[in-house]
């Protein structure tokens, strides 16, 4: 069986915590877009920690069972983590300021963490 979005996004967002990303924010997309229910966003302040945190984001959502693909591992300026229907975000600080995704997805609503 398929894990839950909503249970990814938990996941997603713990990993991303345990490595002390920063601003983590998540917008729930469901009925604005067919991409994913979910965006996650956080950043980190330097290349290690960018690619720290996306290792750590694909590593728990596989241990739950997902299909992960990454984008920007390379560069570890803004990496894309696929899981399907939760799409992780991580940037490197400038990156995020410049790019600003929470603006683009105004219409999302932001989702809170228990």
């Amino acid at each position: 069986m398929a894990v839950s979005s909503d249970k990814l996004l938990q996941a997603a967002a713990l990993a991303a915590e345990d490595k002390k990303a920063h601003d983590v924010v998540a917008l729930n997309l469901q009925g604005i877009s067919l991409v994913a229910d979910y965006f996650m966003i956080c950043h980190g302040n330097s290349d290690t920690q960018v690619l720290a945190i996306a290792t750590e984001i694909r590593k728990k959502a596989e241990e739950l069972g997902a299909r992960v693909r990454l984008e920007g591992m390379d560069t570890a300026r803004w990496v894309l983590i696929d899981m399907g229907d939760v799409v992780a975000h991580v940037f490197h600080r400038d990156e995020r300021e410049y790019y600003h995704l929470e603006r683009l997805w105004s219409d999302a609503k932001a989702v809170s963490f228990a």
